[in-house]
């Protein structure tokens, strides 16, 4: 009956880490933005080891790329763009350590939101997303994966 019922709402799934990625990407820009703000961004990226106005296009692509997730907008590639963002954050946080709480933050958390881009990336938009909107289609419902974008 759970199994049942689970498959009989499988596009949740997709929704529910649409809308935590979304989240997080959102919160990541609005620390650049707002609390470390962006002339330390810059200086973080640059004693990184990275030009520092690539801070810049990361506050960009985090905001930009975190509210796409959230309305469900060109979810895949989104989710795919996303990745080359943190995998410069992987680099960042490898020397650190496996666990974010180690000094300097370790890189589980970082390689953890890589996997779920991907993830994404593969199962698409799910339930209540525009790509399902736009493409006509309702939202889907029984044992198949959503065919969002």
């Amino acid at each position: 009956m759970l199994n049942r019922l689970l498959a009989r709402h499988a596009s949740l799934g997709p929704l529910a880490l649409r809308l935590a990625l979304g989240a997080v990407f959102v919160a990541h820009a609005y620390a650049k933005a707002c609390i470390y703000t962006f002339p330390g961004t810059v200086q973080f990226f640059a004693a990184s080891g990275f030009p520092g106005w690539t801070a810049y296009p990361v506050f960009a692509a985090e905001l930009v790329g975190g509210l796409a997730l959230i309305v469900g907008f060109r979810t895949r590639e989104v989710a795919v763009l996303l990745i080359p963002v943190m995998l410069g954050a992987l680099k960042t946080h490898a020397g650190n350590g496996w666990m974010f709480t180690s000094a300097g933050g370790g890189w589980e958390y970082v390689a953890f939101l890589i996997g779920a881009l991907g993830a994404q990336a593969f199962t698409g938009a799910g339930a209540f997303a525009l790509d399902t909107a736009a493409a006509g289609a309702p939202a889907p419902h029984g044992p198949g994966l959503a065919v969002g974008r």
